[in-house]
């Protein structure tokens, strides 16, 4: 479905009823979703789409820095719910995905009615964490931020072994990604490394640029949201919680056990927390928000 001038995004949608949109993380698709949207769709529209730049989306050369940055990606999302009927949805995100549906939320709250972050902190507050020795965990992070060439070099010459690394290492019970579906994975991330280099390059610049901007403006999500996360914080040294509650004053931050790919892993535990999610209070007074929102172009 197109969402931008040569820009169109493949989409799945199950089921019927108020509508939710599911967004996918690194290094996966849309198929990261496919046990949670089965079980919500018994009674909500599920919408799930590959990213920009991932999956079976259109993969735009990266002609500056905001082709990929999160505000452009929110744009697509938002456009893509517009045009299968949705002028108003709840969202969810996980990894890379979660990083999208923040900045939807935060550029365009009339749209997104409630909202949901699988296993990160917002981008000022990750970069932020990273310090010292224990930086080494976010590699990828530093290697993907570097000027375009390098990186997407390396990545390319051991692509099956750089994407399958993360998928291994950040997974705690193996049989959640079964190697048919891990297969599917690595062969979506290796025709995208450009693209999937082009997105966490945004995360180290332009994206920064906008939270900070954001930040000092005092603009937050008004919106209900709800925060699953591994207990990174006990491990680097942050009170994840409180980083939250500085963009979420309507938080519910739940710690989990299961590994990052929290989705395949319990999907059953993310499906309730969403219809848990979507249960709370949505209204909002909009003419008090903090914000205005950023006008579609």
């Amino acid at each position: 479905m197109r969402v931008d001038d040569g820009v169109e995004l493949f989409v799945q949608v199950r089921g019927s009823g108020s509508p939710i949109v599911l967004l996918h993380g690194f290094p996966q698709t849309h198929l990261m979703w496919r046990h949670v949207a089965e079980e919500l769709a018994a009674d909500h529209t599920v919408i799930c789409p590959d990213l920009r730049g991932y999956g079976a989306s259109d993969k735009p050369a990266e002609a500056s820095p905001a082709t990929y940055s999160k505000r452009t990606m929110a744009r697509d999302v938002v456009r893509l719910a517009g045009e299968l009927g949705h002028e108003r949805f709840a969202l969810a995100g996980h990894d890379r995905g979660a990083l999208v549906a923040i900045r939807a939320g935060l550029d365009h709250p009339e749209h997104v009615s409630h909202l949901a972050s699988l296993d990160v902190l917002p981008t000022l507050d990750m970069w932020d964490v990273m310090r010292g020795e224990s930086a080494a965990v976010g590699f990828h992070l530093y290697l993907m931020a570097q000027p375009p060439g390098l990186p997407e070099r390396m990545i390319a010459a051991t692509a099956d072994e750089f994407f399958g690394y993360f998928l291994d290492l950040w997974t705690r019970d193996p049989a959640a990604i079964p190697p048919e579906v891990r297969a599917e994975y690595l062969a979506a991330c290796r025709a995208a490394v450009p693209s999937i280099v082009a997105d966490y390059r945004a995360s180290a610049g332009i994206d920064v640029e906008h939270d900070r901007l954001d930040r000092a403006a005092g603009r937050t999500l008004s919106m209900p949201v709800t925060v699953l996360q591994q207990d990174w914080g006990a491990q680097l040294g942050f009170d994840a919680a409180a980083l939250w509650r500085a963009w979420a004053p309507d938080l519910k931050h739940i710690p989990v056990s299961c590994g990052h790919f929290m989705a395949e892993e319990a999907p059953g535990l993310v499906a309730g927390a969403l219809r848990d999610l979507m249960a709370r209070d949505a209204e909002r007074d909009l003419a008090a928000r903090h914000t205005e929102p950023v006008a579609l172009p």
